[in-house]
């Protein structure tokens, strides 16, 4: 068996497995996207599929930090529906 690599979550820094945490990419073009294959090309960030995490990296813009772009609402949002509905 393939071993799985292993990523950090922005929220709460815990080490996990990378599918099991959400990908945000920000490509060439600055473009900010939500990566469920963690596949897509660019800079990556990871978070939990959890809404609490989700709401650490909102409060202490981490995610903003990391990408070193500013982040729109409307990603924020999708990234709630994504972890929301899952």
């Amino acid at each position: 068996m393939k071993k799985q690599p292993q990523r950090t979550c922005m929220g709460c820094n815990q080490k996990k497995d990378k599918n099991e945490l959400i990908r945000i990419v920000k490509n060439k073009d600055n473009e900010i996207s939500i990566d469920r294959t963690g596949k897509k090309e660019g800079r990556g960030a990871y978070i939990c599929d959890d809404e609490k995490c989700l709401e650490k990296v909102i409060k202490s813009k981490r995610l903003e930090k990391a990408l070193d772009i500013k982040i729109s609402q409307e990603i924020y949002e999708s990234l709630r529906g994504v972890i929301i509905d899952k």
